[in-house]
């Protein structure tokens, strides 16, 4: 374990394709952590080793890795960069101290890259840029880097290398600060437009140094190094550099970097606590991390990755999970470099490691080593935005569906089951198909069960638009004591949702009664008239009625009740309501007039529209039943650089045309049933 002083930790993430898990294996083999350098198109990378990316020939998990650089540890976790698979991004860039954002030079700033920076920007975490592929035909740095500039700040993202020649003739890169030679013609300007930035972000840094700078003094290493920390941490400055995977140009300078600008573990000096509050970081104090990451191994078992915040943890140790309250055990802790694991005695703050066979842990847990611990603050994960009704093909194997998908769903935070209780469907939720069709791979894998999977049933809704009254006589004698009783009921929209109202005068009804009335109101609301579906928004009055003393009985009540509901529903207009939800769209600009169209085919009301972080924010209202397959749609329209979030907003009036084929089709279907 080595000085707090010399670990590094970063997640590397980006749009899909940019190049992230190419620059990973680059960076393992040039730091000597392997003796070949790994490609994923040749299935050899360290971090792309499951089967699943091997045969997508791209990242779906976050990858942890590890190689040591200028007596630097630096612990680094490859991210997926494809919208699907953002749960496992989110959770790593919330784990890591720095965030390495690669962009690719040809297409610049993509949805997945603003994702990313969104994320590492709302934990306060220090950003830097990486714009790769500057050896392709369509590459231009300049470009992109104007792109980062107007969506993050001119004086905020500022180049520390610049690239020397363009496209098939990138050779090289020039350092805008510690380059001894001097700068090409080409780019001598920039060069001095940006050292002189540069210097003066760390003059600002502090007014000591302001001063001397202003009255022409040169700076010492120490003090430009600690200046450019000081605004790196503060998020005011966001290093950009330049460079070529393939072809290893400006990787060593990117590497030194993590070495002279990376923060390291306690750099802040304090940690943030779940409650808000903070305690001072350091490696003598009481053992705190945070389980980002959980997988099934084949072969170990429960496996479950953390960061260590603060303290030290050891191997063959009792240790406290404080979420839980739960004591765990502690076998050989792992330093995880893909599928490689270093066995080691003891982890400090800022390493990510990883231990076998913990009992009641899961992401997003604490663990320390005391019950009176404290808390670190759980991880937020995006909502899913696309569901399956989930089926078994072979019959009785539905708890076993269940039973399978509650685990897979401990591993992943952005998948979610759940048994809707008006479809009484199960329904399988998650960021795609993409992603859905992944879990139920695994799930086939692990659990040796075969599911058919559909779009879900819309969960429609019916209420009335007038007033009206009804009354039901139930009569039945069939020798000895009969059933009897008479209720009249009125029935009223009602905004502020269901309400029963009592209006009996006189003892019409007993009041004995009444709660069997009410009851038999209810369980009519459960299934409407028109399409089956949950009954809401109306008042329900019961004003007049008749008993026998001897007939008169609750299930008779009830079940007059129920029959004036249906007249009185049906006699009051009813009409299906339908969920509209709440959708908020980030697309580069080129796509947002296919998106609006798009839209307005889907019966969606724009809302408004605007501009966050360099995308257009398309922001709507759109029927639930238009955005079943919307992940789907969105990938296909914009080549994969759109992303969408959704909730639910309200309920609204189905338009008649589409409401009759929905109440035609609920007919047919159960036309067979008896009334």
């Amino acid at each position: 374990m080595k000085d707090v002083g010399q670990v590094r930790n970063l997640a590397v993430a980006g749009h899909g394709g940019c190049g992230k898990t190419s620059l990973c294996d680059l960076i393992l083999f040039k730091a000597g952590a392997v003796e070949r350098r790994g490609r994923v198109e040749q299935k050899t990378s360290v971090s792309d080793y499951t089967p699943d990316e091997q045969e997508k020939l791209s990242s779906i998990y976050a990858t942890p890795l590890f190689c040591t650089w200028q007596n630097t540890d630096l612990f680094m976790i490859d991210t997926p960069g494809y919208g699907e698979f953002i749960g496992e991004a989110s959770s790593a860039i919330r784990a890591c101290d720095n965030i390495l954002v690669v962009i690719d030079a040809a297409s610049g700033l993509d949805v997945g890259s603003t994702r990313a920076w969104k994320i590492a920007r709302e934990q306060g975490k220090p950003r830097f840029f990486f714009i790769n592929k500057l050896d392709g035909e369509r590459a231009d740095y300049f470009k992109t880097l104007e792109q980062l500039q107007e969506a993050y700040g001119k004086t905020v993202c500022v180049p520390f290398t610049l690239p020397i020649g363009n496209n098939a003739d990138f050779k090289s890169v020039h350092h805008v600060i510690r380059s001894t030679e001097a700068a090409p013609q080409e780019i001598e300007e920039y060069v001095k437009k940006y050292k002189e930035l540069l210097m003066d972000t760390i003059a600002e840094s502090d007014e000591a140094l302001m001063t001397r700078y202003l009255d022409g003094e040169e700076l010492s290493e120490s003090e430009i190094s600690k200046g450019l920390h000081k605004a790196i941490q503060e998020g005011s400055l966001v290093p950009v550099f330049a460079g070529s995977v393939e072809k290893d140009i400006g990787i060593t300078e990117l590497m030194n970097s993590f070495v002279n600008l990376y923060s390291h573990p306690l750099a802040t000096g304090k940690i943030k606590l779940n409650d808000g509050a903070e305690i001072d970081g350091s490696v003598d104090g009481e053992p705190l991390a945070l389980v980002f990451k959980s997988v099934v191994d084949p072969f170990i078992g429960q496996m479950t990755f953390f960061k260590v915040r603060n303290g030290v943890f050891k191997s063959d140790s009792e240790v406290f999970n404080v979420s839980t309250q739960a004591k765990e055990r502690f076998g050989t802790i792992m330093i995880m470099d893909g599928k490689t694991q270093i066995p080691v005695d003891k982890v400090g703050p800022g390493t990510i490691a990883a231990i076998a066979k913990l009992k009641n842990t899961k992401i997003s847990n604490t663990l320390s080593s005391g019950s009176n611990a404290h808390l670190l603050p759980e991880m937020v994960f995006p909502k899913p935005v696309m569901s399956y009704a989930v089926t078994a093909v072979k019959s009785g194997e539905d708890e076993k569906i269940i039973s399978g998908l509650s685990k897979l769903a401990e591993c992943d935070p952005t998948m979610k089951i759940s048994r809707h209780e008006e479809t009484h469907e199960l329904l399988l939720s998650g960021m795609g198909d993409q992603h859905l069709h992944i879990i139920i791979k695994k799930l086939k894998d692990n659990a040796k069960v075969d599911v058919n999977l559909k779009s879900p049933k819309i969960p429609y809704r019916e209420t009335i638009t007038s007033v009206a009254d009804s009354m039901y006589r139930h009569k039945k004698q069939s020798g000895g004591h009969g059933q009897f009783a008479e209720v009249h009921l009125r029935v009223a929209p009602n905004e502020a949702g269901f309400e029963f109202v009592n209006d009996i005068v006189g003892g019409a009804i007993p009041r004995n009664f009444i709660p069997a009335v009410e009851k038999g109101v209810v369980e009519a609301m459960a299934r409407g008239p028109l399409a089956g579906c949950t009954v809401e928004n109306m008042k329900v009055s019961v004003y007049d009625g008749k008993f026998h003393p001897v007939d008169s009985s609750e299930m008779a009540f009830k079940i007059a009740s129920r029959m004036a509901f249906r007249k009185a529903m049906e006699m009051a207009r009813p009409v299906l309501l339908e969920p509209i939800m709440k959708v908020a769209i980030m697309v580069p600009d080129d796509y947002t007039g296919d998106i609006t169209g798009d839209l307005n085919h889907k019966r969606g009301r724009i809302l408004g529209m605007g501009v966050e972080e360099g995308f257009e924010v398309v922001n709507a209202e759109v029927p639930l039943v238009e955005m079943s397959k919307y992940a789907t749609e969105l990938r296909s329209m914009t080549h994969g650089r759109g992303q969408f979030e959704m909730e639910f907003s309200r309920y609204e009036v189905v338009p008649a045309a589409i409401a009759g084929d929905i109440i035609n089709k609920f007919k047919v279907e159960n036309q067979h049933l008896e009334e």
